[in-house]
């Protein structure tokens, strides 16, 4: 598949790239708006970067299909896991993936007094309970690229009255999240959003979903900027209530990202990502190799080829070593000759 003349324009990566799940390459234009606003802030003219949070804001909602006050940025995952794990009371059952990223799972074990289970990905619905109160999970876990049965997940809990959520960090961008389906959801949007890193957002129901602004500072307030000083008087009545201050020269960055994302379309990209993943699949058959199964995923995890990672960067190739495994993620900006590339490194030719 030919890149789009589109992203062509935004992206000259002087590597064959193929590491989009650690981290995504910047657009031109994202660059250029940063760059644009660190010199207007060093000539003492800074622009409105707020106004940037919003139009960020913004287009996360359009991507995952929820209305604009069902969503507060942010600048990490584990805060805003962290604030649900604060949320439940004590001795609340928590249901996990095993082996999930540690943003996702970590906050509920330090909390010390919930009762946390896990589960194999592919036996997590079944693992659901009565009595379990919280079911959280990667749409598409990091280490491997499989993609999680999110259609069962959700359907279990909601027969055994828990709540779901969902960190969609390594599907949103290339894969279709709604999340409206789910209680809360979590992202990042460095890696396949391709905003810079200090940009994450988490979605809530319309209900606010239960959850203590524990964090809540002057952004929070209804009116934030007659929130400054003393307790806020009026908590914002909507998600964002759960802002945390902005990373603001991410977010003018962010907004940039996020609107070529628009541009592309998730379907678009999502069809490019998973071709070019089956093409390096279908090498890697060839060449006697066997990933780790995951299908329909742009990551591409093979057991025991992790040591050849160093090497490959060497040579050009950008890659990750995950446990062993070597791990490709193929995103909008990469081609056809980006996986033969890599094949032909593998093979020794």
């Amino acid at each position: 598949m030919e890149l789009d003349s589109l992203v062509r324009g935004e992206f000259a990566p002087l590597t064959t790239y193929l590491n989009t799940a650690s981290t995504g390459l910047l657009p031109a234009r994202t660059v250029a708006a940063m760059g644009e606003a660190v010199a207007a802030s060093a000539a003492g003219r800074p622009t409105d970067m707020f106004g940037d949070v919003e139009a960020a804001r913004a287009s996360y909602a359009r991507l995952v299909g929820v209305p604009v006050r069902r969503v507060a940025t942010g600048a990490s995952v584990a805060v805003y896991t962290g604030l649900v794990a604060a949320s439940l009371p004590v001795g609340a059952e928590v249901l996990l993936a095993e082996a999930d990223f540690s943003s996702v799972v970590n906050p509920f074990h330090m909390r010390g007094d919930l009762k946390v289970r896990t589960a194999p990905l592919e036996g997590l619905a079944e693992a659901v309970r009565p009595g379990t109160a919280l079911v959280a999970v990667s749409s598409v876990q990091s280490a491997d690229g499989r993609i999680a049965d999110l259609a069962a997940i959700r359907e279990a809990a909601r027969t055994h009255g828990a709540r779901t959520l969902v960190d969609v960090s390594q599907g949103v961008g290339w894969y279709p999240v709604d999340a409206g389906a789910y209680d809360y959801t979590v992202t990042v949007g460095f890696k396949w959003l391709t905003a810079p890193r200090g940009v994450a957002f988490l979605t809530v129901p319309d209900d606010l979903g239960g959850l203590n602004p524990l964090f809540a500072g002057w952004v929070a307030g209804e009116r934030p900027w007659d929130s400054c000083y003393g307790p806020v008087e009026e908590l914002a009545h909507s998600a964002r209530r759960f802002d945390e201050s902005p990373a603001l020269f991410s977010y003018t960055g962010g907004r940039h990202s996020l609107a070529l994302i628009e541009e592309l379309g998730t379907d678009h990209i999502h069809a490019h990502n998973t071709a070019l993943a089956d093409r390096f699949r279908a090498g890697l058959a060839a060449l006697g190799h066997e990933p780790v199964p995951a299908p329909g995923s742009a990551i591409v995890s093979v057991p025991g080829l992790g040591h050849r990672q160093a090497e490959l960067s060497r040579a050009g190739v950008e890659l990750s070593d995950r446990a062993g495994n070597l791990r490709a993620a193929f995103h909008f900006y990469s081609s056809a000759a980006d996986v033969d590339r890599l094949l032909d490194l593998l093979s020794g030719r």
